[in-house]
């Protein structure tokens, strides 16, 4: 009896990625004079202070929030500030409850999940195995009672969660949480108490400007000269700091935007909007200036277009990414390639690893002459949960170490910069079927497929439009003539086709020389005679009489 087959599920279409919506370029403030550091600390210090009352107001507002109260909000801080200074805190603060609201959002689904999987591992009896598609029930009476207890917890936690976002209520730390727990634990961090405390005050100031279409280079707050020169419009209670006139400050440092400076100054020069964002790094001492601006979200290439030249197509690991050439048949071409990260310390070290990876990707796509590049459409969000795999520990680290939304967002902005498109593909089954179809014929006696290698294949050629598999089986009369075994390999008219066919040996082509002529160098007579046909093969013989 054959076991019936498992239903795969609907595979999505490949889709070319949008391009970035917007630029971000950052330039150091160097040649700052001791009174132009005074100066931005005490704005940095009170614009902060500011930001920090606006949002303890807002998150009082909760959902009966209005244009009425924004308005009256926004006339507080500018008697403290300026419209302008005003008009930024407010939107940050805007933005940063809308954050707050979605991540609740998501920390409810994620409980749901976890509730919904320990519920059905609960119902279960004690050692049921599970399948492929689902785990089984807990392995021990002990385990089971544990996660009853975790179950109540989970969803204790959930009615909290659920309470809180039906009142609109949200739970906010400027500054960063992550940097507010590291005071508990400070030895840890390597930090003292008063290097940490510089730390949280310095993540706290506010020194962020909106730009505004039609005035002066774009910003009217922070405002960068076309000729590098950096001023700042003064808050009200500090218009006495004012080295310029209408209540603006200098600063001695000026800046150039290496990267980007061209798009930059067309910008500014056309008084288009531009937001900045001055802000210090307590760990080097160091003070920089960011630029920002959008642009209109466009489609970079046209998916037959991507496909004109072929593909490179990707596989996503938690330390490397293994790439392959195919052509535009969707076949291999040359070897695959592998590009590692190591995501292990800091976030900036973390950072700057996926950078390099995606850097050396994109000159080798280049180089490879074509115009996309294959991924894998990821989300790992509902498969890193510690009820669906709790005891896999190991493989609940794998799957939270690939860094599916930062290596996609970093990968379509740089190669919308080399002139490259990103074909996002559904990933179902391309690790699984690139090993069952491509992993064994790719490998050769100087070269080992990986699982990983065959995986990039098949995302390639999905992002090509090609099926996984390496071919279409032919009908059942293409296989052989007429549904019998292909014997015969010599024409009809082919004079003793039906005679006794010579014994072949591994050296049967050196026999006789192809223009009647002996070998007149003596050779060593094998030691050992195989006919083929006791290997069930055929061998045609390469000198038939031809009459």
């Amino acid at each position: 009896m054959t076991r019936p087959k498992k239903k795969l599920r609907r595979i999505d279409a490949p889709f070319v990625s949008l391009g970035p919506p917007g630029v971000t370029v950052r330039d150091r403030l160097k040649g700052l004079t001791p009174e132009d550091e005074k100066v931005l600390r005490l704005v940095g210090a009170h614009m902060g202070a500011l930001a920090s009352r606006d949002l303890k107001v807002r998150c009082a507002d909760g959902l009966d929030h209005d244009n009425g109260t924004w308005a009256g909000r926004k006339r507080d801080l500018t008697v403290w500030s300026s419209s302008r200074w005003a008009g930024s805190v407010t939107k940050a603060t805007h933005d940063q409850w809308a954050l707050s609201r979605r991540c609740q959002a998501v920390h409810l689904d994620s409980l749901d999940a976890g509730i919904g999987m320990l519920r059905h591992r609960l119902s279960l009896p004690v050692g049921e195995k599970g399948t492929k598609r689902a785990p089984g029930g807990y392995r021990s009476r002990h385990e089971w009672f544990v996660k009853c207890r975790r179950l109540a917890a989970l969803q204790e936690r959930r009615a909290r969660v659920a309470a809180d976002r039906e009142a609109g209520v949200v739970h906010v730390v400027r500054g960063g949480r992550k940097l507010l727990n590291t005071r508990h634990n400070l030895a840890a961090a390597d930090l003292t108490e008063a290097r940490w405390r510089q730390r949280w005050e310095v993540s706290r100031w506010f020194l962020s400007a909106d730009g505004e279409s039609g005035k002066r280079y774009g910003n009217e707050t922070i405002r960068v000269t076309p000729d590098g020169e950096v001023s700042i419009k003064l808050p009200a209670p500090l218009g006495d700091l004012a080295n310029a006139g209408h209540g603006r400050y200098i600063l001695a440092a000026k800046v150039s935007f290496p990267h980007r400076g061209t798009e930059w100054a067309d910008r500014i020069e056309g008084n288009r909007a531009v937001a900045y964002r001055i802000h210090y790094d307590a760990a080097r001492g160091r003070w920089y200036l960011d630029a920002a601006w959008t642009r209109p979200v466009v489609q970079t290439m046209q998916l037959a277009t991507a496909r004109a030249q072929g593909m490179v197509g990707v596989d996503t690991n938690a330390d490397h990414l293994a790439a392959w050439h195919l052509d535009v048949h969707g076949n291999p071409v040359g070897n695959p390639h592998r590009f590692p990260y190591d995501l292990s310390g800091s976030a900036d070290h973390r950072d700057a690893q996926i950078r390099h990876a995606i850097t050396r990707l994109l000159h080798w796509a280049k180089r490879c002459g074509v115009n996309a590049i294959g991924l894998e459409n990821l989300d790992f969000t509902a498969e890193t949960t510690r009820e669906k795999h709790g005891r896999k520990k190991r493989f609940r680290q794998l799957i939270s170490g690939i860094p599916t939304g930062k290596l996609k967002a970093r990968l379509v902005s740089m190669a919308a910069e080399s002139g490259l498109a990103i074909v996002a593909v559904d990933p179902a089954y391309t690790s699984v079927w690139g090993a069952q179809h491509w992993q064994k014929p790719l490998a050769t006696p100087r070269r080992t497929t990986t699982r990983h290698d065959s995986a990039a294949v098949a995302i390639g050629r999905r992002a090509l439009g090609h099926p996984v598999r390496r071919r279409t089986t032919p009908p059942r009369a293409h296989q052989s003539d007429a549904h019998g075994h292909r014997t015969v390999q010599a024409q009809p008219g082919t004079r003793g086709r039906e005679e006794t066919r010579h014994p072949t040996t591994e050296r049967a082509h050196d026999a006789r020389s192809r223009t009647g002529t002996t070998r007149t160098r003596a050779t060593s007579a094998p030691k050992t005679v195989r006919d083929p046909r006791s290997a069930r093969t055929w061998v045609q013989d390469p000198l038939l009489p031809t009459g």
